[in-house]
């Protein structure tokens, strides 16, 4: 009996004991299935670049067809942030065009990035950026915790267009205010009314009612209304009309406003600024401080600092000089104090006298120039003014300055009498389609560019100024090695060819540069993609030894077609600069005529024996622009300064539309 109970006893326990395994084991997998069910792995689009999201390491997915060119990726296996994500995915192999999931995690930046064709994905090369990424398949690491919402840094968020829950975010507190959370979503709603400041001027009904008489000026001078304008106060977001109350900062005085549209945006935005602000009697006391507060916004909107954009101000009257220079503030908050005591200079209102000292003196390396970053000069003028900006600005697009103006309150019909220089406006900016130059009716309008131009001078991609005669080309040279150059002739037109090269800006996204050698045959030196820098290219060149043979120009010509310029990248000016000493064996007129059919930009610089009108045959019309005979070898570097010269006037001379 006593067994039986023992045995009853040794079941019982043994059930329960298997019970308990049992539930232990199914709370395990309901665990890892509600685990499962909270990871809402979030979408996104192909364009949609890594700099954008906040995250560190991040699980996301992507849809199909981003194998698209139109979405840039830059580098090889480590990703520039300036990458799309999904684009990367496809090029590193993780995903084909189909999309799919896959983990993304953020690494330090690089000092270049190397392009590379993989996957049906050609992926650019770019000099250096701030932040990588790399990307692998969506395996969850242990101990990881992904998260399900993605944050943003941009002020359009690639999450709206995805359907993905934008997630909430605290902004930092100003000292002297109450920081509320709010989502990206309700930053995004603000609009332009809501970002105008409470220390702009308002006119008060009688002010914005009262005229007065054209104040007496010297001739070419501005007349301007009284400067009768009443300036409210408002001591919180609540009391002034169209405020958002969850989003506020504070002014110097106290007054807390809107934080301006288009805030944030310096991972997406690096360029080097200088603002040119009309310092003239004629603006008034008032105008001034509008438009010192407009100069602050711009600092808050852009988020100054050495990742992002910097900004530096000139002010000009009589002449222009530098409040502080791009490496004299490197945030928003110095910035702005500084912007303060910025105090108004009087005199006439001379712009083009300012924008030729800010291409001489404000744009170089010892005044924070970062080279890499695209040059920018904004011009706010009053009316309109007191010298001619044509030939000053002309000469800053030259250098490569994107230029931008903004005018306030133009001529009336009475005033255009005194305006020396009409249209000014299109005969100074970097582009005559409008993207360069806003208009504003009145000062109290001023604020409302703020975004536009905020979006503007970031959108480097159309900051079409920053590409000039000496960076944006593939430079084809072909070069004569047949038996009568010489070994010592030949040494000195490799001299003329690194002379030419050395005018030029070279890296993998500025000017690009290759060489073919011919005699009956032909044989490429190196091509566009083979060298990144200058002392690279020079250091080519130098090496290239002399072949000796016979002069067959014209299958010298299809060659380089072939070999060199069909690799060039479609944004780029070609150009081809061949040099020979004789007369061809074979006909040049077919290929020169392909060249040029082909949008290859010829120069074709002939020595010694060289027959003259073949020269002309080679050449790109007008001949004489482009063809060059000198009698002797040495005598060759005496045409670098014209080649040079004619190839930058030629691309000057590109409409400006």
């Amino acid at each position: 009996m006593g067994t039986v109970v023992l045995t009853m006893k040794a079941s019982v326990i043994e059930m329960f004991l298997v019970l308990l395994v049992t539930g232990i084991h199914s709370n395990k997998e309901m665990t890892k299935k509600i685990k499962r069910l909270k990871f809402n792995v979030p979408q996104i689009n192909c364009d949609v670049k890594a700099g954008k999201i906040i995250n560190p390491e991040f699980i996301v997915k992507c849809p199909a067809g981003c194998q698209d060119p139109k979405y840039h990726v830059y580098g090889t296996d480590v990703y520039a942030s300036y990458s799309s994500v999904c684009g990367a995915a496809v090029h590193s192999g993780v995903l084909d065009n189909s999309g799919g999931k896959i983990l993304v995690r953020k690494v330090a930046g690089q000092s270049g990035y190397k392009g590379s064709y993989s996957n049906g994905v050609q992926s650019l090369s770019l000099p250096r950026w701030r932040e990588s990424f790399i990307v692998s398949e969506s395996k969850p690491q242990k101990g990881v915790t992904y998260p399900s919402a993605l944050t943003y840094s941009s002020s359009k968020s690639p999450a709206a267009k995805a359907g993905e829950t934008t997630k909430a975010y605290e902004r930092p507190s100003v000292p002297g205010t109450t920081s509320q959370p709010v989502t990206l979503t309700q930053v995004l709603a603000v609009t332009t009314a809501e970002a105008s400041h409470t220390t702009l001027p308002k006119p008060s009904p009688s002010a914005a009612s009262t005229t007065s008489s054209a104040r007496p000026q010297p001739v070419g001078h501005r007349s301007r209304e009284m400067d009768l304008w009443s300036t409210p106060t408002y001591t919180s977001s609540q009391n002034r009309p169209g405020a958002n109350p969850g989003v506020q900062r504070q002014d110097s005085s106290g007054a807390a406003f809107q934080k301006p549209v288009g805030a944030d945006v310096s991972l997406d935005c690096k360029v080097d600024l200088s603002f040119l602000i009309d310092g003239s009697s004629s603006i008034g006391k008032r105008r001034f401080r509008i438009q010192k507060q407009f100069l602050a916004d711009i600092a808050q909107a852009l988020d100054i600092g050495p990742a992002g954009p910097l900004m530096g101000v000139v002010q000009y009257g009589d002449n222009p000089a530098t409040h502080f220079n791009l490496r004299t503030h490197t945030n928003s908050r110095d910035l702005k104090t500084a912007i303060e005591k910025i105090t108004q200079r009087g005199g006439l209102a001379n712009a083009g006298r300012a924008i030729s000292f800010v291409t001489k003196n404000f744009f170089s390396k010892a005044n924070g120039n970062r080279g890499g970053s695209p040059n920018v000069a904004v011009v706010l003028v009053d009316g309109w003014p007191t010298d001619k900006v044509e030939e000053a600005s002309r000469l800053a697009r030259e250098s490569g300055i994107n230029i931008f103006f903004i005018t306030i309150e133009g001529a009336v019909e009475n005033e255009k009498q005194y305006v020396l220089e009409p249209n000014f406006v299109n005969k100074a900016v970097c582009r005559t389609n409008g993207f360069y130059s806003f208009h504003v009716q009145s000062w109290f309008g001023l604020h409302k560019t703020l975004q536009p131009l905020v979006k503007r001078v970031c959108d480097t991609e159309r900051l079409a100024c920053s590409k000039t005669c000496l960076n944006s080309a593939d430079i084809g040279f072909v070069i004569d090695g047949s038996s009568s150059v010489g070994t010592g002739n030949f040494r000195t037109v490799l001299q003329f060819v690194a002379n030419l090269s050395r005018e030029f800006e070279i890296s993998d996204t500025d000017t690009r540069v290759g060489a073919v050698q011919y005699t009956y045959e032909q044989r490429l030196e190196f091509g566009f993609d083979k060298y990144s820098s200058k002392a690279d290219v020079l250091n080519a060149i130098k090496r290239v030894g002399y072949w000796s043979g016979g002069t067959s120009t014209g299958a010298a010509i299809s060659y380089a077609l072939e070999q060199l310029f069909q690799k060039s990248k479609p944004n780029k000016r070609k150009l081809m600069i061949l040099i020979t000493d004789g007369r061809s064996y074979d006909d040049v007129r077919i290929p020169a005529l392909a060249a040029h059919l082909k949008g290859v930009i010829t120069y074709a610089v002939g020595v010694a024996w060289a027959a003259q009108e073949e020269l002309e045959v080679i050449a790109t019309h007008p001949a004489r622009d482009h063809s060059f005979f000198a009698d002797d070898f040495d005598n060759l570097y005496q045409y670098v300064p014209r080649i040079i010269r004619n190839i930058c006037t030629e691309f000057n001379s590109q409409p400006r539309n």
